[in-house]
């Protein structure tokens, strides 16, 4: 896993251009902690930074292909394509000739030998762009799911580009500017596909490639999920499921540093370190690592509540010896998660203060830990937009419900409007944000997209724009802070539930299959029963975990009283001042407080570190 940048001028000679370049390829160093090479000629410039993973020697980035002394194309890749070996034989036997083990070189060459539609030939995650020296255009290649970011900002003659929004800012030209619409989409937790919060700026779209050409810009979808009849009955439709599980792990176990899995000691995680363990075991490797993340004294002072109810710590203990794993808890103390540098970290790691508190500092930091054993993980993740594992998926108020299922969830919990993390915000900034319109407009956009089966039966169809949903928009969300999270740490974390063929099968699958013994996640249950123990098996979801420590908001609360008497602190002018007071008044909970507290930090620093400019 990788972090690239560059930029294409049509009107500019860009050989001119080594310190900018430079520049931007440097702010991807968390990325790439082992390499880092530059590209330069008239009209492109690629940077990269690499952290090695296959043919450690081989796999310097960027990478060009020449043939009778001249240049034929240029790639700086970010991912992990999994079935390189089989593209690699392919490729070998149309005439092409490798001289590294990498999966970067069959990516370089698959565009040589298919053109523009080599990407639809890819299984894995990535992030990449391939500029064609023979006919002087860029591709921006983004992987189906959208597992790895990728940014980027046309220009008067062409584009810049990025892993990172940061990689953009290096650049003398752009500035960070947020108007009304992007504090909207960073405030309304709907991902709208494209849109990158800071004006000017756009993802590629998972599954797109964008085209730059001297003559302008273009984008292609190659991927998308589709409608299908499903067939397979109950057994066949597990059986599948459990096949297609069993392959996508034994191909992502393949690395040439340490590896390991995450375990949280839930169904999902429990599923991959579980069926690793067997691969492994199977190639005659092993024990498999894992590594869980808990908190000082939790698991002994526990409490239940509305989103968890049960803690992790024995769950994974339990896993880890069921399945002979090599396990390390990372126990963090409350000193950890409120220590400004670490949020800070979190910060600067995302560019976006995106307002998950606790969770993020203690990912990163979790992350940070793992990465001193291993380079690879291995991930649940996604899981539950894939199988219905939310409680949302259940609700029959929230699947009712004309919103985003997960706002629908959040409001049922703290009240309608924006919630509680927007306690502290102005009463004019609210209402002219309008959130609960600006949702409403992106839920009609997103069901506009979902594909459906003629003849359907309205419930069917209903869940068929549930799953949609989580699977273009949530999913996102969480897909962005596990990337971010990681990289920052040098970290590479895959993804196998978003494997497209499992995500294109299990999307077609009824819901009464995803739901057939009447429980969450019925379908992924009963593929991986065999390889856990019942208690985990029949284990209730339980949600990432949070720090149930009294201190934290205390804490928080006093960081607040700072940032209130600093008269300099740009967060002032978003602030409701006599909300602010109450919050910060002796006798107030701190508890209650709690994530509007976190986002107004977040925005303090962010606001007072990039520089942004406000434009509303």
């Amino acid at each position: 896993m990788c972090g690239i940048t560059g930029w294409v001028a049509f009107d500019h000679d860009l050989t001119t251009e080594r310190t900018t370049l430079d520049a931007m390829t440097a702010t991807m160093a968390c990325r790439g902690p082992d390499a880092g090479g530059v590209h330069l000629e008239r009209h492109a410039a690629l940077g990269h930074r690499r952290l090695a993973v296959i043919d450690i020697e081989g796999g310097t980035q960027p990478m060009t292909v020449e043939r009778d002394g001249q240049l034929l194309a240029a790639l700086t890749y970010s991912g992990e394509v999994y079935n390189h070996l089989e593209l690699r034989k392919e490729l070998e036997a149309a005439g092409h000739r490798f001289r590294t083990r990498s999966d970067t070189e069959v990516v370089l060459h698959a565009y040589l030998q298919w053109g523009p539609d080599f990407a639809t030939r890819l299984n894995g995650m990535f992030a990449f762009a391939v500029w064609d020296a023979r006919t002087e255009e860029l591709l921006l290649v983004r992987d189906r799911m959208g597992v790895k970011p990728l940014y980027y900002q046309r220009t008067a003659d062409g584009v810049l580009f990025g892993s990172e929004p940061k990689a953009l800012f290096a650049h003398p030209a752009v500035r960070p500017t947020v108007d009304l619409d992007g504090l909207r989409e960073l405030l309304g937790m709907t991902k709208t596909p494209s849109h990158a919060v800071y004006r000017d700026m756009a993802e590629v779209e998972p599954g797109h490639v964008v085209r730059i050409r001297r003559q302008g810009v273009t984008d292609h979808r190659y991927w998308a999920l589709e409608a299908h009849e499903h067939t397979d009955d109950l057994d066949t439709t597990v059986s599948t499921v459990r096949a297609l599980l069993d392959d996508i792990i034994q191909r992502q176990l393949i690395s040439d540093v340490p590896l390991c899995t995450l375990l949280s000691g839930g169904l999902d995680s429990s599923a991959v370190t579980a069926l690793a363990a067997r691969a492994l075991a199977a190639a005659g490797q092993g024990p498999v690592h894992s590594f869980s993340v808990d908190f000082v004294g939790q698991s002994e002072n526990f409490q239940a509540d509305a989103l968890r109810a049960t803690p992790d710590g024995p769950y994974a203990l339990m896993v880890a010896e069921h399945v002979g794993a090599d396990h390390r808890p990372i126990v963090l103390a409350n000193s950890t998660l409120t220590d400004p540098a670490h949020r800070d970290a979190v910060l600067h790691a995302r560019d976006l203060p995106i307002g998950f508190g606790d969770m993020d500092t203690s990912l990163l930091l979790l992350f940070r830990a793992v990465r001193e054993h291993s380079t690879v993980a291995l991930s649940g993740e996604s899981a539950d937009e894939l199988f219905g594992g939310y409680p949302w998926f259940h609700d029959p108020a929230i699947i009712a419900a004309a919103d985003f299922p997960w706002i629908a969830a959040a409001a049922e919990l703290n009240g309608p409007s924006l919630g509680p993390a927007s306690s502290l915000l102005s009463h004019d900034l609210v209402a002219r944000l309008d959130l609960p319109g600006y949702r409403a407009r992106r839920y009609r956009e997103a069901l506009a997209e979902v594909p459906h089966l003629d003849g359907a039966d309205p419930f069917e169809r209903r869940m068929r724009e549930i799953s949609y949903l989580n699977l273009t928009r949530f999913v996102r969300l969480l897909l962005d802070r596990k990337d971010r999270m990681s990289m920052a740490n040098g970290l590479e974390v895959r993804v196998p539930f978003c494997d497209h063929r499992l995500v294109q099968y299990v999307f077609n699958t009824p819901w009464a299959m995803k739901s057939f013994d009447g429980r969450e996640k019925s379908l992924l249950r009963a593929a991986v029963r065999d390889t856990l123990p019942t208690a985990v098996a029949d284990r209730v979801k339980s949600p990432y975990p949070s720090t149930q420590d009294p201190d934290y908001p205390r804490v928080l609360k006093s960081e607040l009283a700072e940032v209130a008497a600093d008269p300099k602190s740009p967060v002032h002018a978003l602030l409701d001042q006599s909300a602010l007071a109450a919050a910060l008044h002796p006798d107030s909970d701190p508890q209650g407080y709690r994530a509007a507290t976190e986002l107004t930090l977040d925005l303090h620093a962010w606001l007072r570190d990039y520089d942004v400019s406000l434009d509303f």
